[in-house]
């Protein structure tokens, strides 16, 4: 009886209408995502073309077929007349068919003493770092846009807050200097994380090495690396550069989420703290008087993307044993997309950041509520009349629930009411109650006082 084609290929479904190798070519092939490597796959091909050829182990006519062809080749690519074909998977088989097609011979020796293992470890690895690079000039830009902010309202008050509640007045320059402080160390996690991968990892070959006299030393210098790798089975199923880049991605997407929610909040009415230009916001398709900062609720969302990327391919690599398996071949969308949020999302935010309107008497205003200045009292009655800490805290206390019986802040109490409830107190009391004095006062090193803003945007424009 004869085989019923229509019935064995009906399991299959749809786009796999011929069975099991439409299956095995779809899940096999990467070319759709790592033709983003070309650029340095042919980079990596032309250093290790070079460092064959004087090695003595393809001839210079070789080496010159090799270096006009791939020339040729990534001219192609760029002008998008490269045809990229599913069947050859990835970027590395699909540059070099099309190199044999041109220079024939030649390009069959191109591969001696490498496998795809180290190609696509060092494809991967040129190509993190590159955006690696990109990161730290966003990071520094964003930082740069925060402290011109800084500079602008090293005076401005505002309230601080904890748990979102008023807690104690500050200057909205030195809110500006904490995202400072966070986006720096996020650049400096960008900066570590090149040192770390600063190693090349072409002529491990598949995971043992070669044993064809090459010199790794030469093509670490010709890409660019400080040195090659040191072990040949970590070299090719290492991906730590990748999940560090995840990693530092993620924290740095989180401080920019934390950054816009407060955009978020500050921009509402009932806050009115900062007003977004109509680059960074959008209107109501049925209500006419709203601005959204919608630029700084998808910089929120994104956050999502980034950590999602880290979790999978976290997940991907943690049963692998060693040395290379396919499953690495997932390795790349995830950092793909989560490097293209990052930087979209640090360039929204230098943009937010450097053309919104800071809206003074809203944030002057805000900056005595809450009784804001408890604190301060607190600390006259130590310092003044010598009260514990403790009981100076208790005496403010009673203080705030008396003003805030009679409707008024702190300064709004008389003397007499101040006397009743601590007979001691004098007038000289009413110098700190003003929000201005309260961050006057707070001279610590690292705190909100004016001079000690402009200190710490001074040494900041050293370092960046």
């Amino acid at each position: 009886m004869a085989e019923d084609k229509t019935s064995s290929n009906q399991m299959w479904g749809g786009r796999f209408a011929s069975g099991p190798a439409a299956i095995m070519e779809e899940i096999n092939a990467s070319i759709g995502f790592d033709k983003k490597l070309y650029a340095q796959d042919i980079r990596g091909s032309l250093a290790h073309a070079e460092m064959l050829a004087k090695q003595g182990i393809i001839s210079a006519e070789d080496l010159k077929q090799i270096t006009e062809g791939l020339n040729s080749i990534r001219a192609e690519i760029e002008n998008g007349k490269f045809e990229f074909s599913r069947k050859l998977e990835d970027i590395h088989m699909n540059v070099e068919a099309r190199l044999a097609d041109q220079i024939g011979l030649a390009a069959k020796r191109l591969h001696t003493a490498r496998s795809r293992n180290d190609q696509v470890a060092l494809d991967f690895r040129l190509w993190v770092k590159e955006e690696l690079v990109k990161v730290d000039a966003a990071l520094t830009a964003l930082i740069s846009v925060f402290l011109a902010r800084a500079e602008e309202h090293a005076d401005t008050v505002m309230p601080g807050f904890t748990h979102l509640q008023t807690a104690q007045p500050v200057t909205f320059g030195h809110h500006c200097m904490a995202y400072v402080e966070m986006f720096g160390r996020d650049r400096s996690r960008v900066r570590d994380c090149i040192e770390r991968m600063d190693e090349s990892p072409i002529g491990a070959a598949a995971l043992a090495g070669t044993p064809y006299p090459i010199d790794r030393h030469m093509t670490a210098k010709a890409l660019g690396f400080r040195e090659p790798t040191r072990n040949s089975i970590d070299t090719v199923s290492d991906r730590d550069f990748a999940l560090e880049f995840l990693s530092l991605a993620s924290i740095c997407a989180t401080h920019l989420s934390r950054l816009a929610e407060e955009i978020v909040i500050w921009s509402t009415p009932q806050f009115n703290f900062v007003r977004l230009s109509d680059s960074f916001s959008t209107g109501s398709s049925i209500m006419p008087q709203k601005k959204n900062p919608d630029a700084a609720e998808l910089v929120r969302a994104k956050t999502g993307r980034i950590n999602g990327s880290l979790i999978a391919l976290l997940t991907v690599m943690k049963g692998l044993p060693l040395a290379y398996s396919k499953d690495m071949q997932e390795d790349k969308e995830q950092v793909f997309d989560a490097a293209e949020s990052l930087e979209l999302s640090l360039a929204a935010m230098a943009g937010m950041i450097g053309d919104m309107t800071i809206n003074t008497a809203s944030m002057r205003k805000a900056a005595g509520s809450g009784f804001s200045t408890a604190t301060d009292l607190a600390d006259w009655l130590v310092r003044e009349l010598g009260l514990p800490f403790r009981d100076a805290h208790h005496v403010t206390g009673a203080a705030v629930a008396a003003a805030e019986k009679k409707g008024v802040d702190l300064a709004g109490l008389t003397l007499d009411e101040l006397k009743a409830i601590h007979p001691e107190i004098n007038d000289g009391v009413y110098a700190v109650l003003t929000v201005d004095a309260s961050v006057a006062s707070r001279k610590s090193y690292g705190g909100t006082a004016p001079d000690q803003v402009r200190f710490q945007i001074a040494e900041w424009k050293k370092r960046v």
